[in-house]
């Protein structure tokens, strides 16, 4: 019988075994970009989340220095393993974000990060050499929201909503230790309410499969029924019921970053690390980019049509001599700016 069935046998049920393998060997990438204003405990949160310092030599500015700085990108990688699988995480933290007196617009650089990402790729991709091609597009944005107020400020609204179309934005309340449990729940329905009243399109957890686990679809309930999770980061491991853990220590009790009834810490990184890592880089590729990319051809298509018209014989501005080249290279620059002009009108 075991020689009947090892004749019927093929061998391509090994294949997701040989995916594994090279995936695990080629190692993984995600780039995360973390916005909202200073002092929310970005840096601190995403140093919980990977277990890294990535800001050893900040240098924290003064109310003075912040009223002129501008919003700037800055980018930190960092190669992390664990039981043989190797990531690299890159961080794009926006510095700057919403502390200037006037916030006008004040999101402007960091779409066109994001853009210029896509753009890369795009170039890279429709290159020669497309063997070793880096992914640096941004697969996933926390937006820090505060956890003081009564629901999302119009530069909220206005920042999720120039990038819904761009990246994945996952809204958090931020050092929600500030908050009671009563205070986190009416925020979170607020939240909600403003999200659905000004149509943002925040990341949508994937629907369940049917042949999931209980224990899974559970799981992705929770996970749906917490958003906006309401965070807590500390980098400091205090001393709590005889254990030593990661929380803040107050002069009445401990905050413990990890304990799922003090916070949703432990889901955001159930989310975006153990659940919905793929999913998040699958809709970066599958979606945002490939309507970037398809609006791109799309310009280009355009431009070549206006070039064909110029060198067709049927065209009423013949002969092409009459034109000297630098005129019409001229005309052609013209044209390409008015369009990239018409584009920017569309996205405000």
């Amino acid at each position: 019988i075991s020689q009947t069935s090892e004749k019927e046998y093929v061998g391509f049920a090994t294949l997701p075994n040989q995916v594994h393998r090279k995936s695990v060997k080629k190692g993984f990438d995600f780039t995360l970009m973390v916005a909202g204003e200073s002092g929310l405990g970005k840096s601190t949160l995403v140093n919980s989340l990977f277990l890294t310092d990535l800001h050893k030599d900040r240098k924290l500015l003064n109310a003075e220095e912040r009223i002129r700085q501008t919003v700037e990108i800055t980018k930190h990688t960092v190669d992390i393993e664990e039981k043989g699988v190797k990531l690299k995480l890159t961080i794009v933290d926006t510095p700057g974000f919403g502390d200037a007196v006037n916030n006008t617009e004040c999101w402007r650089p960091i779409t066109q990060y994001i853009d210029q990402q896509f753009e890369q790729y795009f170039r890279d991709e429709s290159g020669l050499n497309r063997k070793n091609i880096q992914d640096n597009r941004v697969h996933c944005c926390l937006y820090f929201i505060p956890p003081f107020g009564h629901g999302l400020r119009p530069v909220d609204i206005e920042f999720m909503k120039a990038l819904q179309d761009k990246v994945n934005v996952v809204p958090l309340i931020a050092k929600a230790d500030c908050l009671t449990p009563l205070e986190i729940k009416k925020l979170k329905e607020r939240l909600r309410e403003e999200i659905d009243k000004y149509g943002i399109k925040i990341y949508q957890f994937p629907d369940c499969d049917s042949d999931e686990d209980e224990e899974f679809k559970q799981q992705d309930k929770d996970l749906k029924e917490s958003t906006p999770f309401a965070v807590i980061g500390s980098n400091t491991v205090v001393e709590a019921r005889g254990q030593r853990v990661r929380g803040r220590l107050y002069p009445w009790g401990i905050v413990e970053v990890e304990n799922p009834s003090h916070c949703d810490f432990v889901k955001l990184r159930t989310m975006l690390i153990r659940t919905h890592m793929h999913d998040l880089k699958d809709i970066t590729s599958d979606c945002h980019y490939e309507n970037y990319r398809a609006q791109c051809i799309q310009n280009m298509t355009r431009c070549v049509e206006m070039m064909s018209v110029f060198h067709s014989p049927l065209a009423p501005l013949s002969p092409p001599c009459v034109y000297p080249a630098p005129l019409q290279l001229r005309r052609m620059q013209q044209m390409l700016q008015k369009m990239q002009q018409q584009m920017h009108e569309q996205e405000l």
